[in-house]
């Protein structure tokens, strides 16, 4: 390395916390160079080669992160459910809210109705609120428009969206949500659509990084999951299921035997399916936010996810009927106080996890040399503060890209 090598900036003054190998693996007074958007060395100060920088920014302490990543939203939709989360609170049952039409059919509708510009207007507002915590890169599903033309607009919205915000945006397509209520007596119709011309035309527009479903007994089954993901596999698009929420049927060791980025949810997860999951690398997503607000008492198996060396992740699950979250923070505290994770294994989950269940691990996710220049200053003494704090906003600074925002 040249003595006097000409970089775009250095950032100096703060602890850095590396999360390099999911641990917080800090630097005492660390420093980060930065060139054309990526990190080029990662150190001690006492260390740092002399790097002739056009810009220096020198913070007054406090500690640097990675960029968060929220490996797991449904931002994208049309309308809210504030009505419904009332109606419960007051004592109406899931099935009457159904039977006048509500529920995730209700979104459906609203989310058919609106035009592209109106879900992407919508979907920034809400990714706004995350990205002002801290969140650099996020992923973001289809799967509440249940018809062709309306995932299709759903992905060209995410994908739009990911063109208007200083963060990186993986687009999934969930046509596997649920089934259509226009297919509700003919579900391989759906499913028919879904492989034979759906995902074929989802890949040729380059629409979405990954297909997911949702395994459940109220939705798919591991059979149909199956040939989803055979589907996606033919055209060479990786997969993650919902998998493990309110049952046990396997779809998390059937997730993994397709080589799947992530399983999501979880509660219901049984050993064997820890150990699939550890053999073909998955990625644990656990979503507090869904346990939370459906007053869920069965908790993942954190336990047995360390035992086997399964990475968790964390994530919002951001969506109008079970984690209306817009605060990735906060799912921090939540795995923490609700699922037994310590700080760090949480720090690690919306990070260095959270970018290996996008697939993202070798360039987003952690603070060193090579990988993406995504990090945010916060003016706190040591990590565990952003567990600890509930609610509010913290002080920060995001860069993202090697630009401050």
């Amino acid at each position: 390395m040249a003595e006097t090598e000409q970089i775009d900036s250095l950032w100096l003054g703060a602890d850095i916390v590396t999360m390099r190998d999911g641990h917080y693996n800090l630097i005492a007074d660390g420093v980060l160079a930065v060139d054309q958007g990526k990190l080029i060395w990662v150190g001690p100060r006492s260390e740092c080669p002399a790097f002739s920088a056009r810009e220096q920014h020198q913070f007054s302490g406090g500690i640097i992160t990675p960029g968060l990543v929220d490996c797991h939203t449904h931002l994208v939709f049309g309308g809210d459910r504030s009505q419904e989360f009332e109606q419960r609170l007051n004592g109406v049952s899931y099935a009457e809210i159904a039977a006048q039409g509500g529920g995730i059919l209700s979104t459906v509708r609203a989310t058919r109705a609106a035009s592209q510009q109106e879900l992407v207007a919508s979907a920034r507002w809400r990714l706004d609120r995350l990205l002002a915590e801290g969140v650099t890169t996020v992923e973001i599903k289809s799967g509440y428009g249940l018809d062709e033309a309306s995932e299709l607009t759903m992905l060209r919205a995410i994908r739009e969206l990911a063109e208007t915000v200083p963060a990186d945006v993986q687009a999934t397509c969930l046509a596997a949500h649920g089934f259509p209520p226009e297919f509700k007596d003919n579900p391989q119709g759906w499913i028919d659509i879904i492989c034979q011309r759906l995902l074929p035309q989802v890949k040729a527009e380059g629409l979405a990084d990954a297909v997911d479903a949702f395994c459940e007994h109220l939705a798919f089954s591991p059979e149909q999951v199956r040939t989803v993901f055979d589907a996606a596999k033919a055209l060479g698009m990786p997969v993650k299921l919902h998998a493990e929420q309110l049952s046990a049927l396997g779809g998390a060791a059937l997730a993994a035997s397709y080589g799947a980025l992530s399983a999501d949810h979880l509660e219901y997860a049984t050993a064997a399916d820890a150990q699939a999951m550890a053999q073909h690398g998955t990625v644990a997503v656990l979503l507090p936010g869904a346990f939370y607000l459906l007053r869920e008492t069965q908790r993942p198996p954190v336990t047995l996810f360390r035992e086997h060396g399964v990475a968790m992740a964390l994530a919002s699950d951001a969506n109008p009927g079970t984690s209306p979250a817009l605060s990735l923070r906060l799912m921090l505290n939540m795995g923490c106080t609700l699922f037994g994770l310590t700080p760090e294994e949480a720090l690690a989950g919306v990070t260095l996890w959270g970018a290996k269940a996008l697939g993202l691990q070798h360039s987003h996710g952690s603070l060193e040399a090579g990988k993406v220049a995504n990090f945010v200053h916060w003016p706190l003494a040591r990590p565990a503060e952003l567990v600890y704090w509930l609610g509010g906003e913290l002080p920060c600074q995001v860069i993202y890209r090697g630009e401050a925002q």
